[in-house]
């Protein structure tokens, strides 16, 4: 029976290949790029150096975004270099994102830079005018060099990453690679494209022509650069976890799995593929730590194994599936990765880079722990590795648990959208205890909730109304006829859109 079944797919793999290549360049939004060279780099400490050491050797320009920038010794180091680097006559440009950086660095962390004739753009700050504005962000971790080289991560620019020794702390867990070849004008592409947003767009030749790139290597990929809502990388996701008939390996730092992708992994796992996933066991974000924890149930129902690493903080965000495919970026798996962030991961098809990949995904195993369930739900599987029992940790985490069964399973049960399984009940009592606290404070203190709501809805309306007018204005600006007597080429007569 197992050759029956293998031998209709090896028959068909070629036109097979060809559909899903174009499945998953359109799913992505991202074209495939051949003739590269991919360098695995793992932990912080490996990408430092060779970040320092790609900004050292810059000639012409260095592009470099990240969420977070630390006012500390790495960052203060990545500062120092790259305002060398600018003195020298070289086009420094950097991205930060506002909400990462915010209690990070202030203004003056950048001062040297500026000062040395580099700049540095803030992604969507704070504006009283946007009151939901700052829930996206630009969660990218890129750098470019001179078009000739390229880095991806999830590495941000903070001696966090570094643990430290001193005290016992041992260095987060974290992937990064390097790029060389066509690719990097992709990378350099989704650089320009948010730079672009923020002002006046970085000049024709900052940035490389990918047909003008000698080849690298052998490795085909794709850079994946996703917008807020774009949602590339979870089409992607999605279809790979279809696609998958041998194994599924999940590395990621902020798990919270939406329904509908929990339910393509399941559907492999039950089809026999062997799906794996590794998330932090002790998280610098704990809630949502313990809003992951709420989805390991179905899971392992399904057949998905399920790690949590045991070192201080595993910020990895991989993917491993079969033998040909392999994903390395910035994207975590929950929806504010998947639909509200700027993130950028790479794609690689290539069977030496996944199998590289796939024998580090089985070291980091070593250094994580096994959740099985517990006896009265299903036997626990015999293995090497030592077993957490599934069960909640602490106060704050019960708490979040609750919350994130209430928000996830009250919408299908209301909506009747699907039949809950056995897990998701569990939630609607906690639901309805919830609501009802909710009405009681409505009909006994009215004003806990209309004073809130007043005020939000008043933010909202001024919020509104000052957009209008500055539109109005800028209207009426770009519109207003000129006076014959004035010089329409006069620089001074041009508006500055540069923010």
């Amino acid at each position: 029976m197992e050759k029956h079944l293998h031998a209709p797919s090896q028959f068909v793999r070629p036109s097979f290949r060809k559909l899903a290549e174009q499945a998953l360049t359109r799913a992505a939004g991202a074209p495939l790029s051949t003739g590269n060279q991919v360098e695995l780099l793992i932990d912080a400490r490996a990408n430092f150096d060779r970040w320092l050491e790609a900004i050292a050797g810059a000639r012409r320009n260095i592009l470099f975004g990240n969420y977070i920038f630390r006012d500390d010794a790495v960052g203060r180091a990545f500062v120092a270099a790259l305002a060398e680097r600018a003195r020298a006559g070289v086009r420094v440009s950097v991205l930060r994102d506002w909400l990462g950086c915010l209690g990070q660095s202030r203004a003056r962390f950048w001062q040297p830079l500026r000062s040395a004739g580099g700049s540095v753009r803030t992604f969507n700050p704070f504006d009283p005018l946007s009151p939901f504005g700052w829930i996206n962000r630009d969660h990218r971790k890129l750098l470019t060099v001179d078009g000739s080289i390229g880095f991806v991560s999830g590495v941000c620019v903070s001696a966090t990453w570094l643990g430290d020794p001193a005290r016992g702390r041992e260095p987060w867990r974290d992937t990064g690679i390097a790029l060389r070849g066509p690719a990097v004008a992709d990378v350099e592409r989704a650089f320009a494209d948010t730079w672009a947003a923020l002002g006046e767009a970085l000049p024709a030749d900052a940035l490389s022509d990918p047909a003008t790139i000698a080849p690298a290597g052998d490795v085909a990929l794709r850079v994946i650069a996703t917008q807020p809502a774009s949602a590339g990388t979870y089409r992607m996701d999605q279809l790979v976890a279809a696609l998958a008939h041998q194994r599924l390996w999940l590395t990621d730092a902020y798990f919270v799995g939406a329904a509908s992708y929990v339910s393509a992994l399941t559907h492999a796992a039950r089809d026999g593929v062997d799906v794996r996933l590794l998330v932090p066991g002790a998280s610098d974000i704990p809630v949502v730590a313990a809003l992951s924890r709420t989805g390991y149930r179905a899971l392992l129902e399904a057949g998905i194994r399920v790690f949590e690493w045991n070192g201080p903080m595993l910020h990895a965000k991989t993917a491993v599936a079969d033998d040909r495919w392999a994903r390395v970026g910035s994207t975590n798996l929950n929806m504010a990765s998947w639909l509200g962030n700027c993130e950028i991961d790479v794609a690689i098809e290539n069977a030496a880079f996944v199998h590289q990949l796939a024998g580090q995904y089985e070291r980091d195993l070593e250094h994580a722990t096994e959740i099985v369930l517990s006896e009265r739900h299903r036997a626990r599987p015999a293995t090497a590795h030592p077993h957490h029992r599934l069960r909640d940790r602490g106060s704050a985490g019960r708490g979040a648990v609750g919350a994130m069964r209430v928000a996830t399973t009250l919408g299908a049960a209301l909506g009747n959208r699907r039949i809950l399984s056995d897990a998701e009940t569990r939630p609607l009592l906690g639901g309805a205890a919830l609501l009802l606290a909710i009405a009681a404070l409505a009909a006994w203190w009215p004003r806990a909730l209309a004073w809130p709501l007043a005020a939000l809805a008043l933010w909202v309306a001024v919020s509104l109304a000052a957009r209008w007018l500055r539109m109005r204005w800028h209207h009426h600006r770009v519109t207003q006829p000129a006076p014959c007597d004035t010089d329409r080429s006069d620089p001074a007569n041009h508006i500055d859109d540069d923010r």
